[in-house]
């Protein structure tokens, strides 16, 4: 279902720039969902096309080849590729630039910058951020990976799990222990080079979002340049908090963006469909239904936008990040199962579009922080008087 609040958030250029990119994603993209699905895995090729196109670069700096726009064309890109209708395409292809990109840019040096943030933006090296481990994810500070300083190498053991990208990535930006016993201030990230000796990664089989290369790593006794630590030692469980906004804001806006472009097809089948000699767009019933998930995603949306705004023009916003991934993501959940049902027993088949929206709405109240922790973080702030500011190490 078309935007029709668009308007005061989004420029001419905008709207332009979202037209050439769903021209570009419905020429390049969906005639090989299918097979992407199939294959569990993305081609090389299409992000070296994403990257000769300038879409992994919109808002990072021009000197190393992005183009330095404003936030609002990230929120594009995530509404665009949600249209895609394919969890693990939009995965794989937005975790590159907002988890790997993101944090080279933020806290690499000039010549980490270089040679991971120049060649990933042009789409020729693909990066993956590993944080999540078999015994837990939520609970950053409680990670278990070790890195040890021995001269001028690091040596890490341990092992990542639900990793997207995890297995066709180039490099990983590993979340690890570099002072254990330190709790958070004993937290740093590397950047491993996957031809590194001792690292390994097997596929994970998953219910949805099956186009995505999510992988299990595992380190032993890999060797890492200490010139491929990332930022400061000791500093990486504030970098990953303040990374973790902007992830949840992507999250909440593919969740509602998935929410919108379910209700389209499903008007688009009401119209065609008919029962008892008239168009099921027709009962009464179903109409109101429509028109309830339509204002609840109109909702959600408007909420989005503004705190996109919020966070281009410098807000800590972690509380109401935190809102918008659990009720967006939720929104994906509840619109997608009701808009199955009125398929009837075609939303249940695979030839139809439904069954994968299904499957792959499902994980968005699980990654990127789950529901129960997105409302364990607003708890703490709202009941136990928990400090509203940056987080501090």
């Amino acid at each position: 279902m078309e935007n029709q609040g668009q308007n005061y958030y989004f420029t001419e250029d905008h709207r332009l720039f979202r037209e050439s990119f769903r021209a570009f994603l419905e020429q390049e993209v969906r005639p090989n969902v299918d097979q992407w699905e199939k294959d569990g895995r993305l081609p090389r090729e299409i992000y070296k096309k994403f990257g000769e196109m300038g879409f992994f670069g919109m808002t990072l700096p021009e000197e190393y080849g992005g183009m330095s726009l404003d936030i609002l064309y990230n929120v594009i890109f995530d509404e665009e590729i949600a249209r895609m209708n394919s969890g693990g395409f939009s995965a794989s292809i937005g975790a590159h630039p907002l988890l790997a990109l993101t944090h080279i840019n933020a806290e690499g040096t000039e010549a980490q910058k270089q040679k991971y943030l120049v060649p990933g933006i042009k789409g020729d090296l693909v990066g993956c951020l590993a944080i999540t481990e078999p015994a837990g994810g939520s609970d950053v500070q409680a990670i278990r990976t070790t890195a040890v300083k021995e001269g001028d190498h690091y040596i890490v053991n341990g092992s990542k799990t639900f990793i997207t990208n995890g297995v066709l990535s180039d490099y990983i930006i590993a979340v690890v222990k570099t002072t254990p016993g330190a709790k958070a201030k004993g937290i740093s990230l590397l950047i491993i080079d996957r031809d590194s000796p001792g690292l390994s990664a097997t596929y994970l089989d998953k219910l949805g979002w099956r186009a995505s290369d999510t992988g299990e790593i595992a380190f032993d006794d890999v060797k890492v340049p200490v010139e491929n630590l990332l930022g400061v030692a000791g500093q990486g469980f504030l970098y990953v908090m303040q990374h973790f906004v902007s992830e949840r804001l992507s999250m909440a806006t593919g969740g509602v963006a998935a929410s919108s472009y379910a209700l389209e097809v499903t008007l688009k089948y009401m119209n065609e469909r008919e029962a008892f000699g008239r168009k099921i767009n027709k009962f009464q019933v179903l109409r109101h239904r429509i028109a309830q998930m339509a204002a609840e995603i109109e909702m959600n949306r408007q909420f989005v936008y503004s705190l996109y705004r919020r966070y281009q023009d410098g807000d800590y916003i972690v509380k109401e990040a935190s809102m918008a991934k659990l009720l967006g993501t939720q929104l994906a959940d509840k619109v997608i199962t009701q808009c199955l049902q009125m398929f009837g027993g075609y939303g249940f088949m695979e030839d139809y579009p439904m069954a994968r929206m299904f499957r792959d709405a499902r994980l968005g109240q699980i990654g990127g922080g789950t529901s129960e922790i997105m409302c364990e973080i607003n708890s703490k702030m709202m009941i136990d008087g928990r400090g509203y500011s940056e987080p501090k190490i």
